[in-house]
């Protein structure tokens, strides 16, 4: 039998290698983005073209390349980082495999200018295909210049796996992103289809933040700083109420590179606990420097992952770090076991005289007895005192069966009683509302019912968002909308990521009644908003709301443009929990529910109502 077992080509070994370490365009900003900062360069252009599809260019004023490591760069395996196995222990640079340049031309055509500081001319090389086109001398700036373009132009499978131009852009902007939060001291640009989409110039990690989410970020961050043995952390944590439904400005760098690290994110979010709502995420921006001995950046091709020889002290570190820092800037509640908490708070006032506090009690008080006590001093407590009528207190029922209590009775004016069914395949039997609708308020969160069957809970704020779910979505089909003109226009700014997303729902958002125009790079004024939207609303989280949810809705499940912008807006505009509603308006909610054309689910799928039946409630009382 012949031998089957042969070597790969090189050209085909670096398309193999290019599918762990060249997943999209991001990929390759990402690795020419950190060979640039180990070069040592202080300024970094990044030009991308159609999301990176058609061009991805970066250029840099670092220490350049001589002729030989010019061409020796594009080697698999070849690398100026290490050059033993215990070097992977000790890695201070972005880059060390020697896989990024190789990978990257086997599926794109590569151009490359590069000169030393000290060296007149400058070398160019063309790659293509894994394959030498060209090599030259030329004149170049001091730096290098690499352009990708046509990228998987040999592997039309790949290609076709990309996504919209939209969410590549995205992905772009993301890696370019993080690698500027990393390194404040260089100077980043990023230009797209010839037009400057961000510039950040030499600053420290708090204006680096900044200069990239807006200024609107100042006024969120809380520092954050710890210094140990075993790790220095430093940057910053979002207060609470900036907390979001998504995980998306959660930016974890370890020794300046940016790691994915669902424990230590547990970590930050426990020191969250109690101060953010359950479904809702903490956002931070937090730097951690270590040993580079007591971790392995080694165990993953993009290296976003990391392992960790004290996982469980770094853990524990963190979150009190955290914790501690939201205590020190009175996010978090603090104690202080020196003082005593019942004086702590005791204000006098020099012009007025001291009285000694007097207790009023009324003996007489019978919280069933709706008739206001005639008596409410407090004086002479013995001689007013009746334990003789303690029985009073528990009325006894009378043979019908009915309480004598007035608030039990029914209402004797309305004789006509109008009902109201609810159906659902799940119910067994039709469900009969009173028509006296006595509701009962619980937790600040359900709204309960008394029915024929027993009792119905719903939920306030997935009632609500089924409520303006439907009514949004039968004004995006009709185009009519009511708004209201805002007095004061509202300025708003966001994040390029977010600027670009609103830019392209737009359309339906003003069809929802807001007239909202691009005024500046990546602000916005509004000038009206929905009638349902109250004029004394923060629009700034109101619009960063309609978006977070609006990416949720597209990561969770594939939705029309239009149903998603109702679903998102919908969701923001829900009343919440913890709101105290009245009487009416919980008949008018309940009502409201009722006339959807799918009362039981919201949006997403989730119930908004259940029905507890009286034989359970009975069972439970034997």
């Amino acid at each position: 039998m012949s031998d089957i077992i042969k070597l790969l080509p090189d050209s085909v070994a670096n398309q193999i290698a290019a599918g762990e370490v060249v997943q999209r365009p991001a990929s390759v900003v990402k690795e020419l983005i950190e060979n640039s900062i180990d070069a040592g360069a202080s300024d970094i252009k990044l030009v991308a073209k159609d999301a990176g599809r058609t061009l991805v260019q970066v250029t840099d004023n670092g220490n350049g390349m001589s002729e030989s490591d010019a061409r020796m760069s594009f080697e698999r395996h070849a690398t100026s980082k290490i050059d033993s196995a215990k070097d992977l222990f000790a890695l201070r640079t972005m880059g060390f495999r020697g896989e990024a340049l190789a990978s990257i031309a086997s599926v794109a055509r590569v151009e490359m200018k590069s000169r030393q500081k000290e060296v007149p001319l400058g070398t160019e090389i063309i790659i293509e295909g894994s394959k030498l086109i060209s090599q030259q001398p030329c004149q170049a700036a001091q730096g290098t210049t690499i352009a990708v373009k046509n990228l998987f132009f040999n592997t039309p499978a790949r290609r076709n796996f990309l996504k919209s131009d939209n969410v590549e852009k995205a992905h772009v902007f993301n890696e370019f992103l993080r690698v500027a939060l990393a390194y404040p001291e260089i100077s980043f640009s990023y230009y797209h289809n010839d037009k400057l989409i961000t510039q950040a110039n030499n600053e420290n990690k708090g204006h680096r933040i900044v200069s990239l989410f807006g200024n609107h970020y100042k006024e969120r961050l809380i520092p954050v700083e710890e210094k140990t043995q075993i790790v220095e952390i430093e940057g910053y944590v979002l207060k609470p109420e900036f907390a979001k439904k998504r995980r998306g400005d959660q930016f974890f760098f370890v020794n300046n590179r940016y790691i994915k690290s669902p424990y230590l994110n547990h970590a930050v979010e426990n020191a969250f606990s109690e101060l953010i709502p359950d479904d809702s995420h903490p956002s931070f921006f937090l730097f951690l420097n270590i040993d580079p001995s007591q971790i392995d950046v080694n165990v993953h091709p993009t290296k976003t992952e990391i392992k960790f020889q004290d996982e469980k002290t770094l853990y524990q570190i963190l979150k009190v770090c955290v914790k501690r820092s939201l205590g020190k800037f009175n996010i978090a509640p603090t104690l202080d076991f020196e003082q005593d908490g019942a004086f702590s708070n005791i204000r006098f006032d020099k012009e007025k005289p001291v009285v000694p506090p007097t207790i009023d009690v009324d003996p007489d008080y019978n919280p069933f007895n709706t008739q206001k006590s005639s008596t409410s001093s407090g004086k002479n407590l013995a001689a007013r005192t009746n334990p003789q009528q303690w029985e009073k207190l528990f009325p006894q029922p009378q043979h019908s069966g009915m309480s004598n209590r007035p608030e039990m009775q029914p209402e004797q004016g309305n004789q006509h009683e109008s009902k109201q069914t609810i159906i659902s395949a799940g119910w067994d039997e039709e469900e009969q509302i009173s028509s006296t609708k006595k509701f009962m308020h619980l937790h600040g969160r359900y709204i309960l019912s008394s029915i024929k069957s027993g009792l119905m809970i719903l939920d306030q704020q997935r009632v609500h968002e089924r409520i303006l779910f439907e009514k949004h979505l039968k004004i995006l089909k009709s185009r009519k909308s009511s708004s209201q003109t805002l007095l004061f226009p509202e300025q708003i700014k966001l994040t390029e990521h977010d600027t670009h997303l609103l830019e392209d729902i737009m359309g339906d958002v003003a069809a929802l009644g807001f007239e909202i125009n691009k005024f500046g790079k990546n602000s916005f004024m509004v000038n009206a908003v929905p009638t349902e939207i109250a004029e004394n609303e923060n629009l700034q989280s109101i619009i960063e709301s309609i978006l977070d949810n609006f990416k949720r809705n597209s990561a969770d499940v594939k939705l029309e443009a239009p149903v998603n912008v109702a679903r998102a807006l919908a969701k923001s505009m829900s009343v919440k929990y913890g709101k105290v509603m009245s009487e009416a308006e919980m008949n008018a909610l309940t009502d409201e529910l009722f006339s959807c054309e799918m009362p039981y689910q919201t949006p997403s799928g989730k119930p908004t109502l259940t029905i507890i039946k009286q034989q359970e409630i009975s069972g439970r009382l034997k």
